[in-house]
């Protein structure tokens, strides 16, 4: 072996292997168990991320231990490649979205190859390919003929001068990100996923998935959001309306009925309209509602406006006359446009009846006496749905219990055709128009006399052009005759193609079922190999992900098998959630009021006496810098840490050892350069503790015989080691502790008699295994060392270690011994020796003796295996 440990020359010799061999390629075989790793893959930006390596490092590590374990492992890997930043990134240096796109695939494949990960790259896609996305406008087909896809008017938030539907993320202050034009809200036709029609199956379902994190369950059960509640139907005043009509609203809270005091509706209410008709400050105030954000929540945030419209509609129970306002806060797509407000007991409508002067009605008090309304306590009241609550100021409804008051007051409304017993989500159908150029197209063509007609199955795909480059300003297809002049497939008239393209979580919620079959041309998976395969055994990607992709993921999935495509019911078996990686951040005050963040390493700091920063400077010019705190690695706050840049000063595996050591899975990793110091010093002492032994003669190892006590304690850390680290890499998923586990190990194998035939064979034993345990977290080194220890074999081939039971039993064990609570040595005494055997051997040491003074044993406590305590 070099006499040094190199890691650019062990890792470069590593991965040409691992690519000559093909070692990572994954075949069926229904003689082995299965196992399939994933990551969520990543969006081709063009450079890794710090995020990115712990998350698939994360990902890599299980699926080299299931492979030690005898699994057939999958662990592929693709390309999100569909987006918005590929159209900013081609306006800004001119060029195709695609081709940016395919020199950004190719650099982070060489950056993914660098860090050894174990991926089968024959299964590598991008979802910007045609071979992909045929089979994703393939099942929008079949689904839109099943009317699980259907077409509405939806309402977004729209660029009056680039002619474009902007995310929520996208509009700043209520202005367009790049044109800064007053953005509108605007009824459009769109395409909608109907995921409601699989809302109880969503949901139930999660009961299923034990092995993810409780906290994800929760976000997507309260996403699904089930209530049951009343619609409610508010006759129209006809003397202030001028014509009858019925406004109905739903609500989960029928109890508080007789506490409505007013309605609300959104801007775009047929009211609303009517009632500004001739009125410019009503015109104008819609005006402003309807260029405001149209997500939930951005509206829950912002100041709570309204305006009162003159007009009424009757209380369903007491005819009272209730006066309807126009409100910020009410979101056209909620329901019907309306809502009753009870501001008593709702935090919004109290806000907004506060500031409009309108009456707040109390219809819930405590039992034991309310002592008046108490805005401060109303959710108290309104939360406790049970008999510690009743209703008051609410007629004959008084004094009845949440649910006696909530059924009565149904029944009142079901018996005057004014409501009724209903179950509603908060989760809202799935719009995924999209008026950008760089996404996969609808397959639709609009026909004058045939109206919607799917484009046929040997038609697919409709390809998207890859040669445009947007400029930004509407619909690139929409401007490409030679893109949406088509032929209907029906009648063979003059028809027009689709030019909206399908929201890019629509490519990222199959993805993980093509990986069966990515090179299938006959079906959007292979129903044999999808069988073999799904559903992922370990699923590992951020927490940010936990709502929409994974609630769509678990919707395609289900699609996918109502299809007969997949056998599954639910597409991830295991979740793991990784923790941010975050670091220091640094920064001086500009005159302007903006910050000029400063990287960590041009950075010096000063620390106290217990390693807390007490000041910082600049590197530079020794001018002080502020301290900003610990935040995520991002650009903005400059205190990213460059993976290649890493790799080529530390290699692959002291990045992957230090992401698995610093810190557990699922929490934050602080970025530490000291906790990475430290991680190459443990490999360059791995590697010369092999060399030296190697240089020594490798053996055969241990198979039996007399071994002395050190060695024997060698042998027992060893095997306590291998079931340790199995645990932790597979129940627990706690690498850290794996790590610590072996370090402990080599202290204890440093401290060892590996002289002589005997010691020389369990150091091999010892080596052996811990080339294996460490392998599926620094392949590279472990890779190099096995092949010097097992010269011709290679590690990939190995199972994992075995436990030798025998090992793990003592014939003498140590006990501490304690005089009054405080150590003051220790005894050696037989496994099965009794308690007089180890009070007397306990009594007898010169150190203990020395302790006692003389005195006489009050009383001695023996903890069996671990220590004896004299009083005296």
């Amino acid at each position: 072996m070099q006499e040094h440990y190199s890691p650019r020359e062990l890792e470069s010799a590593a991965q040409q292997k691992w690519q000559k061999t093909a070692a990572f390629k994954a075949v069926e075989d229904v003689s082995r168990p299965k196992y399939y790793a994933l990551s969520m893959f990543p969006y081709p930006s063009g450079k890794l991320h710090m995020g990115h390596v712990r998350n698939y490092t994360i990902t890599d590590v299980l699926a080299r231990f299931k492979r030690f374990q005898g699994f057939n492992v999958l662990q592929p890997m693709g390309w999100d490649a569909f987006g918005l930043p590929a159209e900013n990134a081609a306006m800004k240096n001119g060029g195709a979205p695609a081709a940016w796109t395919y020199a950004n695939i190719e650099y982070m494949k060489t950056q993914l190859d660098s860090l050894g990960f174990a991926l089968d790259w024959e299964r590598e896609l991008a979802t910007c390919k045609p071979n992909y996305y045929r089979w994703e406008q393939w099942l929008f087909t079949r689904l839109f003929e099943k009317g699980v896809i259907y077409k509405k008017n939806g309402m977004v938030n729209w660029d009056p001068v680039d002619q474009t539907v902007l995310a929520n993320e996208q509009v700043v202050d209520g202005r367009g990100w790049r044109s800064g034009a007053l953005v509108e809200k605007r009824e459009i036709p769109m395409y909608y996923f109907g995921i409601t029609q699989y809302a109880e199956e969503l949901l139930n379902d999660l009961d299923k998935l034990e092995d993810w994190p409780e906290q994800v369950k929760t976000m997507q059960r309260n996403w699904i959001g089930k209530s049951h509640g009343s619609d409610v139907s508010f006759a129209y005043d006809v003397a202030s309306v001028g014509h009858e009509g019925v406004m109905k609203v739903y609500t989960t809270r029928p109890d508080t009925l007789m506490g409505a005091t007013y309605v609300a509706v959104a801007a775009e209410h047929a009211l609303a309209a009517q009632a500004a008709a001739g009125k410019p400050e009503l015109q104008a105030f819609i005006a402003e509602c309807k260029a405001g954000s149209v997500a939930e929540a951005d509206v829950a945030k912002m100041e709570k406006k309204g305006m009162d419209t003159g007009l009424f509609v009757i209380h369903p129970l007491t005819g009272e006359k209730l006066p309807v306002w126009i409100a910020n806060y009410v979101l056209s797509g909620y329901g019907e446009g309306a809502v009753m407000a009870v501001p008593a007991h709702d935090e919004r409508d109290f806000e907004f009846a506060n500031k409009y002067s309108l009456p707040i009605k109390q219809v819930i008090a405590k039992i034991a006496g309310d002592g008046g309304y108490d805005a401060t306590q109303w959710q108290e009241w309104y939360g406790a749905k049970d008999d510690t609550v009743h209703t008051v100021n609410s007629g004959k409804y008084d004094g009845l219990g949440y649910q006696a008051a909530f059924d009565a007051i149904i029944g009142d409304l079901q018996a005057k055709n004014a409501g009724q017993k209903k179950t509603q989500y908060r989760l809202r159908d799935w719009g995924i128009s999209r008026q950008r150029y760089w996404g996969c197209p609808i397959p639709i063509i609009h026909c004058a006399v045939c109206g919607d007609v799917p484009v046929p199955a040997d038609q697919l795909p409709v390809v998207l052009p890859e040669n445009v480059i947007p400029d930004g300003s509407g619909s690139s297809l929409a401007k490409m005759p030679e893109f949406y002049e088509t032929s209907c497939p029906k009648c063979g008239g003059a028809a027009k193609r689709e030019t909206d393209t399908m929201d890019t979580f629509v490519e990222s919620s199959w993805y993980y079922a093509r990986y069966a079959s990515p090179n299938c041309d006959t079906a959007m998976v292979d129903k044999q190999a999808a069988d073999y395969w799904l559903p992922v055994d370990q699923y590992v990607g951020g927490i940010e992900h936990a709502i929409l992709h994974l609630l769509y993921a678990r919707f395609f999935n289900k699609l996918m098998r109502d299809e007969g495509l997949v056998s599954t019911d639910e597409p991830f078996k295991k979740l793991l959630c990784q923790g941010m990686v975050i670091c220091e951040t640094f920064y001086r005050d500009l005159p302007n009021g903006s910050k000029d963040w400063i990287a960590p390493q041009d950075v010096v700091l000063e620390r106290d006496a217990k390693g807390k920063i007490v000041g910082a400077t600049h590197r530079v010019d020794g001018l002080p810098v502020v301290v900003g705190g610990v935040e995520k690695m991002s650009k903005s706050k400059n205190n990213g840490v460059d993976p290649q840049e890493f790799i080529e000063n530390y290699g692959a595996d002291t990045a992957r050892l230090f992401m698995m050591f610093a810190a557990p899975p699922e929490q934050s990793l602080e970025w530490s350069d000291a906790g990475v110091e430290g991680s190459f010093r443990f490999l360059k002492r791995l590697w010369k503790v092999a060399r030296e032994h190697v240089e020594a003669g490798v053996v055969a190892p241990y198979a039996g015989g007399d071994l002395n006590a050190s060695q024997k304690e060698l042998r027992f850390k060893l095997h306590a080691t291998i079931q340790k680290v199995a645990d932790d890499y597979g129940r627990r998923q706690q690498f850290n502790t794996a790590i610590a586990a072996v370090m402990e190990l080599l202290n204890t194998y440093d401290k060892a008699d590996t002289r002589g035939a005997a010691g020389r064979a369990v150091a091999q034993e010892v080596l052996e295994a811990v080339a294996i345990m460490l392998s599926p977290i620094v392949p590279h080194i472990t890779d190099a060392i096995w092949s010097q220890l097992k010269p011709g074999t290679d590690i990939l081939a190995q199972a994992w270690p075995a436990v030798d039971e025998a090992a793990l039993v003592k014939s003498e064990i140590e006990l501490m011994v304690q005089v009054c609570g405080k150590l003051r040595g220790s005894v050696t005494v037989a496994a099965d020796a009794g308690k007089d055997v180890i009070e007397a051997a306990a009594l007898a040491h010169d150190n203990v003796q020395k302790f006692m003074e003389g005195k006489p044993a009050k009383k001695i406590i023996v903890v069996p295996g671990r220590l004896v305590n004299i009083v005296v």
